[in-house]
């Protein structure tokens, strides 16, 4: 009986989820890379860090827990700037990400492939430069990308129409170049398909389902433009040459006249 009561105490005693140091690692460096000028982010200090999540409850802004580990950072429309760090990757539970509508510059980090629960990514409305990484194929379960107004460049990766579960895909307004990959504007069998508006708004981005891009050659407004001024332009140089023509003519005449009256004269 006293070795059950001592097994209780002890048990009791023991913390119900330890602090993962991923996750610690994670918030660290994503601090340190994230600017916050209207301090929206009080609490992200380095002793939260340590102790996030109590089992479902989180101590940090945005942040939300699952069996002690951060599965879910929502930080949207807090008005950060900085970049994203490589070393998000660390929260190897995250399933979803959304740091939409914000000043976030840089690129997208590569790291994140690493986070192979993600099935939500959103980061959208931001300033975000570069390529999309094609790695991002290798988080398996994304069933959504929403990358819409940023300053992203570069061809669409044709790796991410590999993703079955995506059923999201929005890259607008970006500065996005080259064909839309087949596996993502003309999708097949029971793949979710994105529509126009998942691509609109990149002047270099071409294919199916974006309407057929305007010829670059020539309007009849603009070829007959041109022909009215080739025309205008010949019956100038027409003119000015039956002018100089007829100077030349009179110039002539003239000293055939002084000659003849020479001649007259001398008679």
């Amino acid at each position: 009986m006293g070795l059950l009561i001592l097994f209780l105490l002890t048990y009791t005693a023991l913390p119900l989820a330890t602090p993962d140091p991923n996750d610690e690692a994670c918030l660290t460096q994503l601090s340190q890379t994230l600017k916050d000028p209207l301090n929206n982010l009080q609490n992200w200090t380095k002793s939260t860090f340590a102790n996030p999540c109590s089992g479902f409850t989180s101590y940090l802004t945005g942040a939300t827990c699952n069996n002690g580990r951060i599965y879910k950072l929502s930080l949207t429309n807090l008005s950060l700037q900085g970049s994203i760090s490589p070393f998000l990757s660390n929260c190897t539970n995250l399933q979803s990400l959304d740091l939409s509508s914000n000043s976030i510059s840089g690129p997208i980090p590569q790291d994140l492939q690493y986070l192979v629960n993600l099935a939500a990514l959103n980061l959208s409305s931001n300033r975000l430069e570069g390529e999309i990484p094609r790695q991002l194929m290798l988080c398996a379960y994304l069933n959504v990308i929403d990358l819409h107004d940023n300053l992203l460049t570069g061809e669409i990766p044709q790796e991410l129409g590999l993703l079955a579960r995506l059923s999201a895909f929005d890259v607008s307004n970006n500065k996005l170049s080259g064909p839309i990959p087949e596996s993502l504007g003309n999708r097949s069998g029971n793949l979710p398909r994105f529509n126009s508006t998942s691509f609109q708004g990149n002047k270099g981005l071409y294919g199916y389902p974006l309407p057929p891009m305007k010829s670059k050659g020539l309007s009849v407004l603009a070829i007959v433009g041109i022909g009215l001024g080739s025309g205008l332009a010949s019956l100038v140089f027409s003119f000015t040459g039956v002018c100089i023509w007829l100077k030349i003519t009179e110039e002539k005449m003239a000293a055939e006249e002084g000659k003849m009256s020479q001649y007259m004269s001398d008679y």
